[in-house]
């Protein structure tokens, strides 16, 4: 038996955001082990209600009287690397997210351990991690060893299964203390307000045959009837037309919706590795000899200026 923990991540609404259902599930697969969620900066108490339907045992709030963790990376890295050794923890999860990445990164570096990051898969009883190699064209099984290993699972990678059982708060105060050297004073978000990519249910992507950033507002008028992000394929950002941080493929984000559709995306392997663990994938594209015909689960063969504000209205219409 060994105390597994997980980072949980919330919104600015301290909701705790559904992807981290997925990550509790891939820590709850090893026999016997008990799950240790240890949260900054959120109301534990509203965390509770949530992460214990998925076999949390323990809620770990993890706070500073000697620093703002709020105000740092570095600090809340130094007091959640202090939470792992205190309450022995052998593996740390969390997100393969923006925010993750940044946290795990560092509480690695300060343990010295090793990690493993955008994983799809994991078996504790191994202590093995699962994820894509090669740009997506194989998989890499990567065993660790130690006595402590910090693994990244990539959003939505994993489905949630619920176990629900009743979890017990427990308000844990770090040592850390704050130098004043680097403070954190405000996150400006980007301009389209939506949900991260990484982290929707559904995206919906346009490439370089959108032609223009302003064509782009049939797939965010598509979007917003469907509850979906949007997306852009790299010749789409590198011409101007979407921003980077809606990149969608190897040198942007790394995605796993219940649902992609691709606009005029033709396919390459670069953006392929970046959607390919979507549940499914659909594409609209007037060349019927596209490469991503070849790699979608449901294909239409058509004009994407026809067919999307088409969609658009067959959804609103219910």
């Amino acid at each position: 038996m060994a105390n597994i923990g997980v980072l949980i991540e919330t919104t600015d609404d301290n909701e705790v955001k559904k992807a981290n259902f997925g990550v509790i599930t891939a820590a709850g697969e090893g026999e016997g082990n008990e799950i240790f969620a240890l949260v900054i900066n959120s109301d534990a108490e509203a965390c509770k209600e949530v992460v214990q339907e998925y076999g949390v045992q323990k809620v770990i709030e993890v706070s500073s009287d000697g620093a703002d963790l709020s105000s740092s990376p570095g600090l809340q890295a130094m007091a959640l690397a202090e939470a792992v050794k205190n309450f022995d923890i052998k593996v740390l999860f969390g997100l393969t997210s923006a925010q993750g990445k940044d946290l795990l990164a560092r509480v690695g570096a300060i343990l010295n351990v090793p990690m493993v990051l955008d994983c799809i898969g994991v078996n504790l009883n191994e202590n093995t991690a699962t994820k894509f190699h090669f740009a997506g064209k194989t998989y890499a099984k990567v065993r660790v060893t130690g006595d402590l290993w910090i693994c990244g699972i990539r959003p939505n990678a994993i489905d949630a299964r619920t176990s629900s059982c009743e979890a017990e708060v427990i308000s844990w105060q770090a040592g850390v203390q704050d130098s004043g050297r680097m403070k954190v004073t405000e996150i400006k978000k980007g301009e389209t307000g939506q949900t991260d990519l990484s982290e929707a249910d559904i995206i919906i992507s346009g490439g370089n045959a959108m032609g223009s950033e302003e064509n782009f507002k049939i797939l965010y008028d598509c979007a917003e009837v469907m509850g979906a992000a949007v997306g852009g394929s790299r010749s789409a950002v590198d011409n101007g037309f979407a921003p980077h941080s809606m990149q969608v493929g190897q040198t942007g984000k790394t995605v796993s919706p219940k649902l992609y559709i691709a606009c005029g995306i033709s396919g390459a392997i670069q953006h392929f590795a970046g959607m390919k663990t979507s549940k499914v994938i659909a594409a609209i594209n007037k060349d019927p000899e596209a490469p991503i015909f070849n790699k979608c689960d449901y294909g239409l063969v058509g004009d994407l200026f026809e067919v999307v504000p088409a969609l658009t209205e067959a959804i609103k219409r219910g």
